[in-house]
């Protein structure tokens, strides 16, 4: 649940539901009305418990609060794609249903088309924490009908992570702030002619990487290649997707020239689909890894207890913004996703379920799971509290790209257009495609997973 690349290509979801099994809840109609269920993504990584540990407190909070309630915490121990799958094989039974799920706002959309989540606008009207919400964060959970299917749990941003010790043995700054994208392949030539054993440049690609590569990778670029008044993948005036854009282009040269120059990783690294666990896990904290284009999410992974702790990297990692193409307004960029708890439609206890998301979304509750999973608050009474913006290093800075963030435009064919990027990525990543006939080939499978609801810039 804690982890934030969220999200797997449409061909792995496809081939996890032939073969992944049913871990079946048992609420929806035969269960207690007295009994909430409560379904989440586990770590698969055993030594991680920061989920697990937040809500084991809520569950503790809500039976004082609401006495005769129970709630039963039901963990699905599975990777992105296994946790998809099982996880909409329960939403379609009221036998199998649970009655609060935990849903990344990558297939929100998908899973309300399907008619498996329940509005919650007529609780939401009745509740007056939501004023507290931003606007853009609400939005991430909206259906193209205009209702509301999810409560945000806090949000993400990204950046550019950077490491002082290579830096400074390139002759870098250690205050580094490039103002637009020639600047950070500069900053990458110097250290691959200066610092050799290190990969100065990480931009994740291709398909093993999967949203990972669309949104950390491609989306961190596409969307910085204009002045930010306008969705560069999406037209939300006419409704249609976006072909044939220089931008898109222009973001896949980026993408190509990080790995015709070898400044990034070795191609068969980074086609890996283990390759983000090696880049938190061991390159940052060995300083083998000059810059790191990825979220705001990474210092959870080496917090006490995590298995992996490092507990000095704010002295010797830095941050960056990642800057528009050619520092034109706004300046800098950020891309946000996120998870959302949504009621199932066929829930055996809706009401129930509500409360529950009531007793986790307290501004104290809030913040303590915002500091603990590394997350950025969605709340605007969390994100201006002091001791929010001061509990971990590198809080403030990722909160305050909020202001310049944009969220992806998740509706119902958006899985398959985000694989269709990460095709067109790998393709210029091994050479195997032109940057022109990269973006052909895009501009084709667009049409066809979208029914040609397609404009032409």
């Amino acid at each position: 649940m804690p982890v934030r690349p969220t999200a797997v290509s449409i061909l792995a979801l496809s081939l996890v539901t032939a073969a992944a099994s049913l871990t079946a809840c048992g609420s929806g109609s035969g269960s207690s009305p007295d009994t909430v269920k409560i379904s989440f993504k586990q770590s698969m990584d055993n030594s991680v418990k920061v989920t697990d540990t937040y809500l084991a407190d809520i569950k503790k909070q809500f039976e004082k609060e609401y006495p005769g309630k129970k709630v039963e915490l039901v963990p699905i121990k599975a990777s992105d794609a296994d946790y998809y799958t099982k996880l909409q094989q329960m939403l379609r039974s009221p036998r199998t249903a649970p009655d609060l799920v935990y849903e990344d706002t990558f297939l929100i959309n998908s899973d309300i088309t399907s008619g498996y989540l329940k509005p919650l606008d007529s609780y939401l009207a009745k509740w007056k924490d939501w004023g507290q919400f931003i606007d853009t964060a609400k939005s991430a959970a909206k259906g193209e009908d205009g209702k509301t299917y999810g409560v945000p749990d806090g949000t993400d941003t990204r950046g550019l992570w950077f490491d002082k010790r290579v830096f400074e043995r390139a002759g870098l700054p250690t205050d580094w702030q490039p103002k637009n994208w020639d600047d950070v392949l500069a900053a990458a030539r110097t250290i691959k002619a200066k610092v050799p054993g290190v990969t100065p440049l990480n931009v994740y690609t291709g398909k093993a990487a999967g949203e990972t590569a669309s949104m950390q990778g491609f989306e961190m670029l596409l969307y910085g290649t204009n002045d930010g008044t306008a969705d560069p993948l999406y037209d939300k005036t006419g409704k249609k997707w976006i072909a044939g854009s220089q931008g898109f282009k222009d973001a896949l040269s980026f993408v190509e020239t990080v790995y015709k120059d070898k400044l990034g990783p070795d191609v068969s690294d980074a086609l890996d689909p283990n390759y983000r666990n090696t880049v938190w896990g061991e390159l940052m904290p060995q300083g083998k890894l000059g810059i790191n284009l990825d979220g705001s999410w990474l210092p959870q992974d080496w917090l006490k207890g995590s298995g992996h702790e490092w507990s000095d990297w704010s002295k010797q990692l830095g941050l960056a913004y990642m800057p528009t193409q050619h520092g034109q307004a706004p300046g800098k960029v950020s891309m946000s996703g996120g998870w959302t708890w949504a009621v199932p439609a066929k829930a055996g206890n809706p009401d129930l379920a509500f409360d529950f998301i009531k007793t986790m979304q307290t501004k104290a509750n809030a913040q303590k799971w915002y500091i603990a999973n590394s997350g950025i608050a969605v709340r605007k009474d969390v994100a201006s509290d002091p001791s929010y913006t001061s509990a971990q290093p590198g809080i403030k800075f990722f909160t305050d790209l909020v202001a310049s963030t944009h969220y992806r435009p998740a509706y119902t064919a958006y899985p398959k257009v985000s694989t269709a990027v990460q095709e067109a990525m790998e393709s210029v990543t091994t050479g195997d495609a032109s940057v022109d006939k990269a973006a052909s080939t895009y501009d084709s499978t667009l049409k066809d997973v979208t029914d040609n609801q397609v404009v032409t810039q």
